[in-house]
């Protein structure tokens, strides 16, 4: 029974504290600014504060969750989001946007223009534009400022244990055991109030959702669809999605949600080559978890191989994915060549052929390649970190680091590049520098003392009054301001 009661509760917090769900709808055109009616959140936080808590449950999430840093990923699902927010009004916070490996679909919004989707999206999204919905409406929920304005409505009644218990309830959407675990029931009482505001926010959210959807030149049509496919799984499935526990689908809402979108001008898009290939990368190497991956793939593989040009192309980057995934690396480099050899620029391909290169110990060709790419972009982030990581498997830390240096000074935020500058330093005998990165990578899941003691050691290596030692004091300092800025959000 009490396993039943804290089960209903997680659902009853995400619904209402988290405000996740793609739930769609529309309204005339430009009503999608913040709109001036009861509070707009601003008595209980500031934008500035949205941005510190966002910061510290991010680091959260890297710590305790199963995210996905896979570059390619990242940086797709980054571009189609700020493609999105472009779209948007009242962007009050920079925009970041994350994938969880989870084989239960869902997404969820929070504060600081965080959003995290699940990689099951991509299994179930048919098309780019669904994709788009889900995230569209999770945008909306930041622009909205909806946690905040929720946190505001409930201040009343118990702040510090809302504002204590976000962590684990946003563990317990992307790891729903640890989360439960996390969460030992806190939150007991006072949820009605919480529902009835959640309901209002969400409508708000579909509303002004599907306009951004539309201008930023997707089909609007798609958020119907793809909520009418959660309800059909729900209505045949013992199990309903769970996206669906924590956000009910009325008959009403699928009502309103087609006649808003049969309002708006029909807008038919063909889904990009990077959203096809997207969707093969992720079936074909981060799902699976339940045990059907392989029939999952073969059959959409079957399906694309039926279709036009594009779905051919991304059927065959899938068949290479398949043959790497099973370390037939020969079989994965004929699948791939043909592809690579039409488009010689492609990441997508360059980066796959990379690694089925490293496997084989042919690290210089891998190498030649990447730096041909470079030369032809250099901003590509995706290039820079597999030239990296060629140049460490290829034995040449020094221009590995040099590169690094470079990538994590522009990403600091990405720990692949941390891990690997670690890498390189370490083959070259850089203790200090090597602590450094490892210090930051620390620093990035939250473990903030562990950063601040390599930090520390690394100052204790260098010349006493170096600039070296001054860099590493100087980063110890803010590490520790950031700590005591960070006491209010731990649980007690």
């Amino acid at each position: 029974m009490a396993a039943r009661f804290n089960k209903t509760l997680v659902a009853t917090l995400l619904a209402s504290l988290l405000l996740s769900g793609p739930m769609v709808s529309v309204a005339d055109p430009g009503d999608d600014t913040l709109p001036d009616i009861g509070t707009t959140a601003g008595n209980t936080l500031s934008i500035n504060q949205e941005l510190a808590m966002g910061d510290f449950y991010v680091r959260q999430l890297r710590a305790s969750t199963p995210l996905i840093y896979d570059p390619l990923l990242s940086e797709y699902v980054n571009k189609l989001g700020m493609r999105l927010v472009a779209n948007a009004h009242s962007v009050r916070t920079p925009f970041h946007f994350y994938l969880v490996r989870n084989d239960d679909i869902n997404a969820f919004a929070f504060f600081g223009g965080n959003v995290v989707l699940h990689s099951a999206l991509f299994r179930y999204s048919d098309s780019e534009s669904e994709l788009a919905s889900v995230m569209a409406h999770e945008i909306s929920h930041v622009t909205q400022r909806h946690l905040a304005r929720a946190m505001e409505e409930q201040q009343r009644n118990a702040p510090l244990t809302w504002v204590g218990a976000l962590g684990s309830i946003l563990l317990a959407m992307a790891s729903p055991q640890a989360g439960m675990a996390a969460l030992s029931g806190t939150l007991a009482g006072s949820q009605q109030g919480m529902i009835s505001f959640t309901q209002s926010n969400e409508q708000e959210a579909d509303r002004i959702g599907i306009q951004v959807l539309q201008r930023a030149g997707f089909d609007p049509q798609a958020m119907p669809a793809f909520m009418g496919k959660l309800a059909d799984m729900s209505r045949y499935s013992s199990k309903p999605p769970e996206i669906l526990l924590t956000h009910p689908l009325p008959d009403s809402r699928m009502a309103d949600i087609r006649n808003r979108a049969n309002q708006m001008r029909p807008h038919p898009v063909q889904s990009s080559e990077d959203f096809m290939l997207a969707k093969v990368r992720i079936l074909g190497m981060y799902s699976g978890q339940n045990g059907d991956s392989a029939g999952l793939v073969e059959d959409l593989l079957k399906s694309m191989e039926q279709g036009n040009v594009r779905e051919q192309q991304a059927a065959s980057y899938g068949r290479a994915i398949q043959y790497s995934q099973a370390k037939n690396y020969d079989g994965a480099r004929k699948a791939l060549q043909p592809l690579l050899d039409a488009a010689p620029n492609n990441i997508w391909f360059l980066d796959l052929m990379t690694d089925i290169d490293l496997e084989q110990k042919r690290a210089p060709q891998a190498i030649k390649r990447l730096e041909d790419a470079m030369a032809k972009n250099r901003s590509e982030p995706v290039i820079q970190i597999n030239l990296a990581n060629a140049y460490v498997e290829g034995g040449q830390p020094a221009k590995a680091s040099q590169l690094l240096y470079r990538y994590t000074y522009a990403h600091p935020d990405d720990p692949n590049g941390w891990d690997l500058l670690a890498q390189a330093c370490s083959a070259q005998g850089l203790r200090d520098e090597e602590l450094s990165a490892r210090a930051e990578s620390l620093a990035l899941a939250g473990q903030l003392d562990q950063s601040i003691r390599l930090l520390s050691n690394a100052s204790s290596l260098v010349a006493v009054g170096s600039l070296k030692q001054a860099r590493y004091d100087a980063r110890i300092d803010q590490l520790r301001q950031l700590q005591e800025r960070f006491k209010q959000y731990q649980r007690k």
